[in-house]
């Protein structure tokens, strides 16, 4: 029998990937835990006696709430030199022009290779912060510190960085796996209730790819949840990751398909923010609204059960999320979809449900079929 090399214990999680292994670390409330966690994993291969080095990259936001000196000075005390980039926080920031500026940051700083990189944010920090560390110097040590649940449970684990253009979101990336991943579940009490609600969607989205079991204990568990109950957000948070991990070791750069079932929701949720705008709607909310509107396709289709649909709309709604995205143009969301990455041969691909728990990659359905979904009232 193989051994379960994802889950360690209750507060440590694997991913498993031989030489680019790390762990995922779950705290509720630890203070100088990001500051000796990050120490540890820079002192990996280091001198004897050299002091190391770090780039702290947050946002605005989370500078004002005082998290980023909080940070710092755990960071500092643990003996890691810190130097500290505050961007603005939101979408715009996570551009090549954002990028640059870390580069010259780190230039200035005169950066080498044994620099680690601290991403303390939401998706947008790690993303972008992500992929300076994977780009500078050909590669940098990078330390995910997701603030957010939505970037707990999804953008911080597995190694996918990148930056937006106008024209795409995330078209501009690289894969660069974390050292490791510091997540305290005791930053989500003071989450904004949009942006807490915003990470429930890829809560939801693991139930419906992955495990029946989990969508059912979501639906029973939702005033918990919604009420932040320490035991069932660490309980949510280490089971999505814990489902993540397990799809990325099997296919950790997009080689066999398999990852692709983490994009339910994401062909028409990534069309809905560029067409919106990026920042008009929360990626949670583009997400859950995608998750909607690709299940009335896959039942459009024969795929999947009526019922299995309401329970999902249900769920969506029941967490205060949108099922719909009114105003937005038909033409243009279907152009934004023909510049997603999973596309192929000039189709439009898919990850569509066939029963809560189960997914499949395709791209049968017709132009028409979409036009359908995205008409319907």
């Amino acid at each position: 029998m193989t051994p379960d090399t994802t889950h360690l214990d209750a507060d440590r999680l694997r991913v498993a990937l031989g030489p680019r292994s790390y762990d995922i670390v779950i705290a509720r409330g630890s203070a100088d835990g990001l500051g000796r966690f990050t120490r540890e994993l820079l002192d990996q291969g280091r001198a004897a006696g050299e002091a190391p080095r770090a780039l702290l990259v947050s946002d605005d936001h989370l500078a004002e709430l005082g998290m980023v000196d909080r940070a710092q000075a755990a960071l500092e005390r643990a003996g890691v030199a810190t130097t500290r980039a505050v961007l603005a926080a939101g979408e715009s920031t996570k551009s090549l022009a954002h990028a640059a500026l870390l580069y010259e940051k780190l230039a200035g700083e005169r950066a080498d290779r044994r620099w680690g990189v601290v991403a303390l944010g939401g998706g947008v920090i790690g993303d972008l912060a992500g992929f300076v560390a994977a780009t500078y110097a050909r590669g940098l040590p990078l330390i995910m510190a997701p603030t957010t649940l939505l970037a707990q449970v999804d953008s911080s684990v597995g190694g996918k960085v990148g930056v937006n253009l106008p024209a795409a979101k995330n078209i501009i990336g690289a894969f660069h796996q974390p050292r490791g991943v510091w997540i305290d579940v005791a930053l989500l009490s003071s989450l904004p209730d949009r942006a807490f609600r915003s990470g429930i969607a890829e809560v939801i989205k693991y139930g419906v790819i992955l495990d029946d079991a989990f969508f059912a204990e979501l639906e029973r568990d939702r005033p918990a949840i919604l009420a932040r109950s320490p035991e069932s957000l660490a309980r949510i948070v280490a089971h999505s990751c814990r489902l993540k991990a397990g799809v990325v070791e099997r296919d950790e750069r997009e080689e066999t398909g398999l990852r692709a079932v983490l994009n339910f929701g994401h062909t028409i949720g990534h069309a809905v923010e560029s067409t919106a705008g990026y920042g008009a709607y929360e990626h949670g909310e583009a997400v859950a609204v995608g998750m909607a509107a690709e299940a009335r396709l896959a039942e459009r289709m024969g795929w999947i059960e009526p019922p299995e649909v309401e329970r999902l709309w249900n769920l969506i709604e029941g967490f205060g999320l949108p099922t719909q995205a009114p105003g937005l143009d038909p033409d243009q969301l279907l152009e934004a979809m023909t510049r997603d990455k999973k596309n192929r041969g000039g189709k439009i691909h898919f990850v569509l449900p066939t029963a809560i728990g189960r997914v499949e990659l395709t791209d049968r359905p017709t132009i028409a079929d979409i036009r359908a979904i995205l008409a319907a009232p």
